[in-house]
């Protein structure tokens, strides 16, 4: 994915992704999956759903200012690719 800034040039979207960490859970196996996308219009923050599309979410800001109950640890876009493998395991979704 990319996006184009003001001088037309075209560069890649940064995209950061977390494992969401709750009581009892750890970054290998975590409670959900969120993302920090970086785009033209600015950041925007998403969870992964159970119907594996990406929505709206607060979890990182409230995170970063230290109103989430569990922790965010920082992992890799393959990290996240296979967390939520593991989930369509779990939850029975297919591919």
């Amino acid at each position: 994915m990319s996006i184009e800034t003001m001088g037309g040039e075209v560069v890649a979207e940064r995209i950061d992704y977390y494992s969401v960490v709750g009581v009892g859970r750890t970054a290998d196996n975590p409670s959900g999956i969120a993302r920090r996308r970086f785009t033209a219009e600015g950041r925007v923050d998403e969870s992964l759903r159970r119907d594996f599309t990406w929505g709206p979410t607060t979890a990182v800001i409230d995170w970063e200012y230290g109103n989430l109950s569990g922790e965010l640890v920082r992992i890799t876009e393959a990290e996240a690719e296979a967390q939520v493998e593991r989930f369509r395991e779990k939850w029975g979704h297919p591919a």
